[in-house]
């Protein structure tokens, strides 16, 4: 169970970054919980709750009553405590067994998906461990939790490419679907369906998944489909991504619009399609582990401004797991906004996107996503690569 699979490998980064105890500690937590839960619990919780894992390899979860049953049936806790009346009690029984030096919590000044324990519930326990007199030992979590996210297990990864091989396969399906005239939203409400036929959720929010821009001038990334129609002689760029046993993908693929006659894309169409295609195949080579994240943004925003395009306006690719942005090291520019992100070093069996685009004057975006994973001497593509332009046909 991928459960236990996270918490032993949890357990092993603990003696890796050699830190005593880690806790992740919410409660009602399908209104407030923590990014990292998921990783620890398979159903939301609603009192005071606590996953303690030790360096030593004790593992302990303490919940509340109601929860105990569906916990101990992961069979992912060496022990796991319930109570009624106060979490107090069985808390500290177990912090002060272990005696921790170093505690690490869920919160983090840079990286959304570590900064998971409310302001309330970090007060709270720091006057617990205040209490055994531990709350000196507390330090962010955020290099053990990153760690955890982002180096995928062969079961993530398995499932991420079941939801990259529904996605391409919608892409497939709605290819024949567009026409001039069509609209975004018809186009939207297509691959909405399919993604009904094959049983699967959105990868990120329905309202703005698929994303489909076409034409110059449309609103660009992150805007629901609008009532805009499809034109001849337009790019077509959908963003798309679905999820398969809670794991996403994230993809997006450029379509042009053939005008009455043509039976290609004009050179400027297919030039700034080709300019895409090299810089993320540039940058999918200079992966490889240890090098940052800013050196391979590097890669592809030199290709892109090179043949006289404009720089793109975000990073070259995030990471991607249960979330379609997951996962702290990024692909990404030394800009203020990303703080430290750019600066870590690439590890084995992260998943990154690779998502430069440019304008092609007059006639729209061109932009791919593809999807790749770090490996131990280099990348390998996850997604089937986009290296041709998708031709639709005027009729």
């Amino acid at each position: 169970m991928l459960i236990r699979e996270k918490v032993a490998q949890a357990v092993g980064l603990l003696r890796e970054f050699d830190v005593d105890c880690w806790i992740t500690f919410t409660r009602e937590s399908g209104m407030n919980g923590d990014p990292t839960l998921a990783y620890l619990l398979a159903s939301d919780v609603t009192w005071h709750t606590a996953i303690i894992l030790t360096k030593s390899g004790k593992t302990y979860a303490i919940v509340g009553e109601y929860d105990r049953k569906s916990v101990e049936d992961l069979q992912a806790y060496g022990e796991v405590l319930s109570f009624v009346k106060s979490f107090r009690e069985p808390f500290q029984t177990v912090m002060r067994a272990a005696a921790p030096s170093t505690i690490a919590v869920n919160f983090s000044k840079e990286s959304e998906v570590c900064d998971g324990i409310t302001h309330g519930m970090y007060l709270t326990l720091v006057d617990l461990l205040a209490e055994l007199g531990l709350d000196g030992g507390i330090i962010q979590a955020d290099q053990l939790v990153s760690a955890l996210r982002q180096r995928k297990t062969p079961a993530e990864i398995a499932s991420m490419r079941k939801a990259i091989q529904v996605t391409e396969e919608i892409f497939r399906s709605v290819a024949p679907y567009i026409r001039p005239g069509r609209t975004e939203r018809e186009i939207a409400a297509f691959m909405k369906e399919e993604a009904k036929h094959h049983g699967v959720p959105f990868a990120w929010d329905p309202a703005v998944c698929p994303a489909i821009f076409t034409g110059p001038e449309s609103a660009g990334a992150h805007y629901a489909p609008t009532d805009r129609p499809v034109e001849a002689g337009h790019v077509l760029n959908m963003d798309f991504g679905v999820k398969v046993d809670s794991y996403c993908s994230d993809l997006q693929r450029t379509f042009y619009v053939l005008a009455p006659g043509e039976s290609g894309a004009p050179p400027e169409v297919q030039r700034g399609f080709d300019t895409v295609v090299e810089a993320i195949e540039r940058a999918k080579r200079a992966i490889r582990p240890g090098v940052k994240g800013a050196e391979i943004d590097a890669v592809a925003r030199n290709v892109i401004t090179s043949a006289g395009y404009p720089e793109f306006p975000h990073g070259l690719g995030h990471q991607v797991g249960r979330f379609a942005h997951d996962g702290t090291a990024l692909l990404g520019p030394a800009w203020e906004k990303y703080a430290s992100k750019p600066f870590f070093p690439l590890e084995t069996g992260m998943v990154f996107t690779l998502e430069p685009r440019l304008p092609v004057e007059g006639r729209g975006i061109a932009t791919v996503e593809e999807m790749v994973v770090v490996t131990g001497d280099g990348a390998e593509w996850l997604s089937t690569p986009q290296k041709q332009l998708l031709l639709v046909h005027h009729r």
